[in-house]
């Protein structure tokens, strides 16, 4: 005889399905993934600056060529000025031969030359900077330049570092003289500033000597002159200046400039010998 089944109680069911709820969800809570942390808010990225190009020969040449042509023109050259710009520049000197020495030591005209000394034992690289303290395309340059001495660019016409390659006319009939200096650097001096490099009709001169007994060799391609430095700027803010007594002559561009080395160097690159202020 089969016995009764006694169904559960109406409390043991609900505790039940209770247990069985909770565990359910406690199963989809650790199924769910944890949400991802908010993005941090994206910085602003920092945009680094390249540094302007230092100035070369050429480089300088053509911002010469530019002020020479607006003041010729009348107009403002426009564009940025290059005050605050660095500069290497090396131009070759001596590149036909010795020049004679000059006879009055303190009369600077701002150009690299190398000469024999005596009996051809050595020779002697000078450059004497002139002084362009007074001149009319300087004054009132800073409102308080004490001091300039000046370096010319010879053959401004020729961007490259090097010796010029052209030959002379064949048919000319003696010597011909250079052009007109156009194209210079004044390295500046400011009113009660530091004197450290100020040469005050000093040249800059170095002697290289033969080995032993033997006169040293006469150099097949010149000498290079190094000036190096940073542009400054007149009182309207640029770099160069130019001037001209007639429209009919090219006018004399000169660039204000803070000297930090000058060199002489073979023409191989090898220094000779160098200076900096203090």
């Amino acid at each position: 005889m089969l016995e009764p089944v006694v169904s559960p109680r109406p409390s043991v069911v609900a505790l039940a399905a209770s247990l069985f709820l909770i565990s359910a969800c406690q199963r989809e809570d650790s199924a769910t993934p944890a949400p991802a942390p908010a993005p941090a808010p994206s910085e602003t990225p920092v945009v680094a600056m390249a540094p302007a190009p230092v100035l070369d020969r050429a480089g300088l040449l053509q911002a010469m060529d530019i002020a020479a042509s607006a003041y010729a023109a009348g107009k403002d050259p426009g564009g940025a000025s290059l005050a605050g710009r660095r500069f290497v520049l090396r131009q070759a000197f001596g590149c036909a031969g010795p020049t004679p020495p000059a006879t009055d030591a303190g009369a600077g005209d701002g150009l690299a030359a190398w000469s024999w000394g005596e009996r051809r034992q050595s020779l002697k690289l000078s450059l004497a900077p002139g002084d362009w303290t007074d001149s009319p395309l300087l004054a009132g340059g800073a409102d308080s330049w004490e001091a300039a001495e000046g370096f010319w660019l010879p053959r401004p016409w020729l961007r490259a570092e090097g010796c010029p390659g052209a030959l002379g006319d064949p048919l000319a009939s003696g010597p011909v003289a250079p052009s007109p200096q156009t194209v210079g650097l004044a390295a500046v001096f400011e009113e009660g500033g530091s004197r450290l490099g100020r040469r005050n009709g000093r040249a800059y001169e170095f002697t290289q000597r033969g080995d032993g007994d033997q006169p040293p060799p006469a150099p097949s391609g010149g000498y290079r002159l190094v000036l190096e430095g940073r542009m400054t700027a007149f009182a309207d803010g640029r770099a160069i200046r130019c001037r001209a007594s007639s429209p009919d002559q090219r006018p004399v561009c000169i660039g204000a400039v803070q000297l930090d080395r000058v060199a002489f160097e073979n023409a191989e690159g090898q220094m000779l010998s160098e200076w900096r202020p203090g």
